[in-house]
């Protein structure tokens, strides 16, 4: 369907092309010596169908030696800047023939009245942490909030393994009667739920939030003291800024309790992410960076976090979908240094993920790319009315 244009969509080693087909679209162009096929791909896929022939079904039709390559979550932090930019212009291109393409600016204001701001007079930013049975993780990144530099703040805690996740007791020792509750600390909230669904707990979370910004925190991650400072620097620059994303860096967490800083992974920027293009080019790639920070009304506005309702979605994709949503009609803020610290250990979700839960994943998304870009298409297909008649 329309929304696989990423550019590491396998399609096996094996391609039959039509001929004429090929010599319709104008065959491989020299233009794009690392994305020729990527660019083939879409090109064919604007004019003819491309079928698959799942081995799932058909049986194999041929046979590759195996790689032994493990799945890796940062594989695209390898690829050169010169071949980002190459697959940046091939889908960019695609986008524009196909009337998805969004240009430069053009973005709306997120406006508030006296009395809405004065209500945020107590807290400014909601941190969200989404958390199920990780006793181990979750003091941490309750304490990575309350040590933030901006006071204005609190911890909205929802447990989706019901009342007897082991989680909770942790998270109630911050709050007032707990060990480790202190007056002076800024509040930390109690949700709990028995329905593992992220999105239904980022909803619930944010439902309830008392602050201006939702703050995504992961519950085995941590962001460091200045995150929620450096993300309001970026919503105060500019009133059309709807949703800020930060930089992060990896930690690695050991069995034994050892906590150190991946230093062959650098810090994740996603710098492929332009002021000019950046919502064009995220519909090539998987994801768009961590932190992510958005104005409470600009998420209510958006409906909320899909709820597993895309097809394929199982706990996956849900923040992506709304970086989509929300780069469409407002301007996406960056924080480019480290603000946010990803902790990989043994018990991560994606740790060792296995290729059925990979290919569900991508389906997920390629769906909501789908979605996004028919939002697009039919965005330009007003704003072309409108030009028409003005």
């Amino acid at each position: 369907h329309p929304g696989r244009v990423r550019d590491n969509m396998d399609f096996g080693r094996v391609f039959f092309v039509r001929t004429q087909a090929a010599r319709q679209v104008g065959g491989f162009s020299a233009e794009y010596p690392h994305g020729y096929l990527y660019d083939f791909r879409l090109r064919m896929s604007e004019k003819f169908d491309l079928r698959l022939i799942s081995n799932r079904y058909s049986g194999a039709l041929y046979e590759v030696a195996d790689r032994g390559k493990e799945h890796n979550v940062f594989d695209y932090l390898l690829s050169s800047k010169e071949v980002q930019q190459e697959m940046e212009r091939i889908v960019t291109a695609h986008l524009q023939r196909i009337g998805a393409y969004l240009p430069p600016g053009g973005y709306e204001k997120v406006t508030y009245t006296p009395e809405e701001e004065a209500a945020f007079k107590d807290c400014l930013a909601s941190v969200v942490i989404p958390v199920n049975n990780r006793p181990q993780f979750i003091g941490k990144a309750i304490e990575s909030v309350l040590n933030q530099t901006v006071r204005e703040v609190e911890a909205i805690v929802v447990v989706n393994g019901g009342e007897e996740d082991p989680t909770i007791g942790v998270v109630k020792s911050y709050m007032p009667g707990g060990e480790r509750y202190r007056q002076d600390l800024p509040p930390v909230r109690l949700i709990v739920h028995d329905i593992n669904n992220i999105g239904l707990c980022l909803n619930s979370g944010i439902q309830a939030a008392r602050g201006k910004y939702y703050v995504q925190l992961d519950s085995d991650d941590r962001l460091k003291p200045f995150a929620v400072e450096k993300l309001l620097e970026v919503f105060d620059s500019d009133p059309h800024v709807g949703m800020v994303i930060g930089s992060y860096e990896v930690w690695q967490l050991e069995d034994d309790g050892r906590y150190y800083r991946r230093e062959d992974i650098p810090v994740v920027t996603h710098d492929e992410w332009t002021e000019e293009n950046g919502r064009n080019n995220l519909l090539r790639i998987n994801g768009a960076g961590a932190p992510r920070s958005a104005h409470i009304k600009v998420l209510r506005e958006m409906g909320w976090f899909s709820v597993n309702d895309i097809p394929y979605s199982r706990n996956y994709g849900e923040d992506y979908e709304m970086v989509l949503k929300v780069s469409e009609k407002y301007r996406i803020g960056r924080v480019w240094e480290p603000i946010y610290e990803v902790v990989r250990h043994s018990g991560g979700t994606d740790h060792a993920i296995d290729q059925e839960t990979i290919d569900r994943n991508d389906n997920a998304k390629d769906h909501m790319r789908l979605e996004a870009i028919r939002r697009r298409q039919e965005l330009n297909r007003k704003r072309g009315k409108i030009s028409a008649q003005d």
